[in-house]
């Protein structure tokens, strides 16, 4: 067994690794309001997520042609490169779900890969404009939108309600979130899972098992779809309970009008960034939703240090993975190929 495809099959099995641990360490965004308003079990939460979450990962495939053409010159992106970048986005998840903080595996990723293209062949293989446009902006502008839609569509739903009976009220928004947290996971698994599709292709592409289109556009081959689907799922039922109690409990003390008012909003700007192909922080998103539903009750109610820490996360999730992903090429290009 050469080298090559030794690599290739470490790359294709470190991908997939990936994708459980996203399953694992964001179904967070899917499951963590409806567990924490006891709509549903934890048991029933993770099924009903990771079924969701599958038929997410079908619906389409423009985010992942966006991960795997648009950000680094294709050229430039060896099996090297990608295995450096799936392992630094690894430890980085694993070490924030360790803290239990709901950080970004998507910008884990893109961090991972910058940091070892830029070491493999420059800072010029990064394009800018593409990485400015599907990245920093929606980096900067998804958290905004998702706390101003979360705000505004909860004083909405206040002001239909507010001479309703709140048991009525409870009861009622019991059952619609379950519709508001199933778009939530199918929304997740439509953003998220498409991420590791773009990189396998990448990397088959790289492996000289797919062979590259002349106009830069490919297509995700439907294995690669349904293994990436499986995992998502797979890692969403293992369920990952420390960032659920951050998000269901320790930001705010959630009601289900709030947990629908969240999921709803959430689920709504997740769909729209997945249709055009715009690779969305989920984390980022349903986690400001969560901040704007709750600043509708009173500032306080929100735990603005608990808030800090995710914050944090955010800011330090790509220039830490873009290290650590550094590091491993430094090591990983003085291996020798024979």
């Amino acid at each position: 067994m050469t080298f090559a495809l030794i690599l290739l099959i470490l790359v294709v099995l470190a991908a997939l690794a990936f994708e459980y641990i996203n399953g694992f360490h964001d179904c967070a965004n899917a499951i963590a309001t409806v567990v924490s308003t006891r709509v549903l079990s934890p048991k029933q939460a993770v099924l009903f997520g990771a079924t969701l979450e599958f038929a997410g990962a079908l619906t389409g495939t423009h985010v992942a042609q966006t991960i795997g053409s648009g950000i680094i010159d294709g050229p430039s992106i060896t099996l090297q490169v990608i295995l450096c970048a799936l392992l630094a986005a690894v430890l980085w998840n694993l070490f924030t779900w360790y803290l239990g903080l709901p950080s970004s595996s998507s910008h884990a990723l893109i961090g991972g890969l910058l940091g070892a293209s830029i070491v493999h062949a420059g800072p010029g293989v990064v394009q800018i404009k593409h990485l400015l446009d599907k990245v920093i902006i929606p980096m900067f502008t998804s958290p905004v939108l998702g706390f101003s839609v979360g705000f505004l569509f909860m004083l909405f739903l206040l002001r239909i309600f507010y001479k309703s009976n709140p048991d009525m009220i409870n009861k009622r928004f019991r059952k619609l979130q379950l519709l508001s947290s199933g778009l939530m996971a199918l929304s997740h698994g439509s953003n998220d899972a498409q991420k590791t599709m773009g990189i396998i292709t990448l990397s088959l592409l790289a492996g000289g098992v797919l062979k590259a289109p002349a106009d830069g556009h490919f297509e995700i081959p439907i294995y690669v779809i349904m293994a990436c689907a499986f995992m998502m799922a797979m890692g969403t039922m293992s369920g990952g309970w420390k960032i659920i109690r951050t998000m269901g409990h320790k930001i705010i003390r959630l009601k289900p009008i709030h947990g629908f008012a969240a999921e709803t909003s959430a689920a709504s700007i997740i769909l729209t960034a997945s249709h055009f192909g715009i690779p969305l922080s989920t984390t980022h998103v349903i986690s400001t939703a969560i901040m704007g539903v709750g600043s509708t009750v009173r500032a306080s109610a929100v735990k603005w240090g608990i808030v800090g820490n995710i914050v944090w996360a955010w800011v330090l999730t790509i220039p830490s993975c873009m290290i650590v992903s550094s590091v491993l090429y430094a090591l990983l290009r003085n291996v020798p190929h024979s």
